[in-house]
């Protein structure tokens, strides 16, 4: 296992350190780049005031896509699993009714 190490993000012009493993390095700096860009949306609108409210309303936002896109990925499941009982129903019910090879 390797060993963490630190790494500087930056999120609405505040520096963050945070322990991460190298190999995480760079999904660690897309997260805080994809949060900051969520945050300097919400903070642009004007509708929300407060760091922390900024914050709050990012992480809602994100977990909300999340959560979506976690839906979305099941359903998906779930269809392919269908075609494929079909696709096995297919099979079976060609088989059953294909003639005989006679020599």
């Amino acid at each position: 296992m390797s060993t963490p190490r630190t790494v500087t993000v930056h999120i609405l012009d505040k520096e963050y350190p945070v322990a991460c493993p190298p190999d995480q390095e760079q999904a660690l700096r897309d997260a805080a780049r994809h949060l900051d860009e969520q945050m300097r949306t919400i903070r642009a609108s004007g509708k929300v005031i407060g760091l922390e409210r900024i914050a709050v309303m990012a992480a809602l936002n994100i977990s909300h896509e999340l959560l979506q896109t976690a839906a979305r990925e099941a359903r998906n499941a779930a269809t392919a699993q269908h075609i494929q009982r079909l696709d096995q129903q297919l099979d079976d019910a060609l088989n059953r009714f294909r003639p005989l090879d006679l020599p």
